[in-house]
């Protein structure tokens, strides 16, 4: 399993239409406003990494008003 945690900096005033159109995405199982530098945070889950990058880029950065995204992704590395 693939886990990634995209920060997401949204164009002014285009907020919640953002939040509301990744909030139909069922690859993305949290999403949270942010305060700061980033408007949200998206936690995604993917069977592989490979689909996690097509979910970034044909899901996430194709969203009217999305300027910018900065991925972190897991290790996958267990009990350390």
């Amino acid at each position: 399993m693939a886990i990634g945690f995209v920060l997401i900096t949204v164009a002014p005033v285009r907020e919640n239409y953002v939040y509301n159109e990744l909030s139909k995405e069922p690859e993305i199982i949290e999403l949270q406003p942010l305060l700061g530098k980033y408007d949200l945070i998206a936690k995604i889950e993917a069977k592989y990494y490979e689909k996690l990058g097509s979910i970034i880029i044909n899901k996430i950065r194709s969203i009217s008003g999305v300027v910018a995204t900065k991925t972190l992704t897991g290790t996958g590395l267990k009990g350390y």
